[in-house]
C-alpha cells in the first residue's frame, strides 16, 4: 500500500506540489491540474517542464486524476473530447511511467429519472475508452462522483457489468454528498459504507475525502471528522488485504470544482500536509496486528 494525493489542492504550481509530497515523505502525486489546468491538457512545452520537475525531485506521477467523461461532460453531446484527451493522456502516461487513470460515466442528466439517463450510451463510451487504455497497458479507474455511476452502487455495478476490464477507485466521501437514486424522492444522501461494501470486490484504489451535510451544504472535515465512514472503510481494507494506493483529497483548502472555497497559499498547503499526517496516523491505528 502507499499514500498519495491530488496535491493540486496544496499547490496551484508543481513546484509547490513536489514540495508538499516531499514534507510527508511521499513518493507519488495524483495529477490533476498543474497551474489551473489538468495534465492531459497543459500544452507540451509546460508538461516538457513537468516531467523534468518530477525527474529532478525523484517523485512520481501514481495517477491521473483525467476530466475525461467527467462531470462536466454532457452524454448528449459528441464524445470528441474525451478521445482526444484520452490520446494525449496514453502518450504522456506511456512518457511518465503511469499506469493507472482515473474516469468517470458523464454528468447525470437534470431533472431526468435514473431509468431515463441515456445509460446504454453512457456503457457504449465508457466501452470505448477502456478499450482503448488497456490496450495501452493502462488501468481504468471509474470514480463513484457526480456521474451516471454516481447515483447509487448499483448503477456503478450496472456499469461494471457493462464494461469490460473496467476497475473502481472508491471516493469515501461523495456517498455523503451525493443523492440515492436507487431510492424515490425525496431521496436520502446515501451510505459511503454501504456502497463501499457492495463494491469492495472491484475496488482498485482509493480517494480519501470526509466530512457532512449541514443545511443542504457540504461541510468538508479533517478525515475521519465527518460521515464518510473513513476509519471503518480503511479498516476494513487492510483488514482484506488491500495493497493499492490510498489518495488524499480533503477539499479543505481548495475544492477542484468550486473555485470560491479557497484560503490562502501558505494555510492551504498547510492544511493539505496536515491532512496527510492525519491519515497516515488512521492508517496506523487500523493496521492488522501481528
Amino acid at each position: 500500500m502507499y499514500l498519495t494525493g491530488f496535491a493540486d489542492e496544496a499547490a496551484a504550481d508543481l513546484a509547490g506540489q513536489i514540495r508538499a509530497t516531499q514534507e510527508l515523505g511521499w513518493k507519488y502525486i495524483e495529477s490533476r491540474n498543474i497551474d489551473g489546468v489538468n495534465i492531459h491538457d497543459i500544452d507540451d512545452a509546460a508538461f516538457d517542464r513537468a516531467c523534468g520537475q518530477l525527474r529532478d525531485a525523484g517523485i512520481a506521477i501514481n495517477c491521473f486524476g483525467s476530466a475525461i467523461a467527467n462531470w462536466g461532460k454532457d452524454i448528449r453531446k459528441p464524445m470528441d473530447v474525451d478521445l482526444e484527451q484520452t490520446q494525449r493522456a496514453i502518450v504522456r502516461m506511456n512518457r511518465l511511467g503511469c499506469k493507472l487513470i482515473r474516469i468517470m460515466s458523464y454528468a447525470v442528466i437534470p431533472d431526468t429519472p435514473p431509468g431515463e439517463q441515456m445509460a446504454e450510451e453512457r456503457f457504449r463510451r465508457v466501452r470505448e475508452l477502456t478499450r482503448r487504455f488497456l490496450d495501452a497497458g493502462i488501468q481504468p479507474v471509474h470514480e463513484n462522483c457526480m456521474n451516471y455511476g454516481g447515483m447509487g452502487w448499483a448503477f456503478t455495478l450496472r456499469l461494471l457489468e457493462n464494461v469490460p476490464g473496467l476497475k473502481l477507485v472508491f471516493d469515501t466521501g461523495n456517498p455523503v454528498f451525493s443523492a440515492n437514486r436507487m431510492l424515490p424522492e425525496p431521496c436520502p444522501v446515501q451510505s459511503p459504507w454501504e456502497f463501499y461494501a457492495q463494491v469492495r470486490d472491484h475496488i482498485a484504489y482509493v480517494h480519501i475525502k470526509d466530512g457532512y451535510m449541514l443545511d443542504g451544504k457540504a461541510v468538508y472535515t479533517w478525515p475521519g471528522e465527518g460521515t464518510g465512514d473513513v476509519v471503518c472503510i480503511c479498516r476494513d481494507l487492510l483488514a482484506n488485504g488491500y495493497d493499492g494506493g490510498i489518495s488524499i483529497e480533503p477539499h479543505m483548502g481548495a475544492v477542484f470544482h468550486d473555485p470560491s472555497v479557497v484560503t490562502d497559499a501558505d494555510r492551504r498547503f498547510a492544511m493539505y500536509v496536515e491532512y496527510g499526517r492525519r491519515m497516515e496516523r488512521i492508517l496506523e491505528s487500523v493496521k492488522p496486528r501481528t
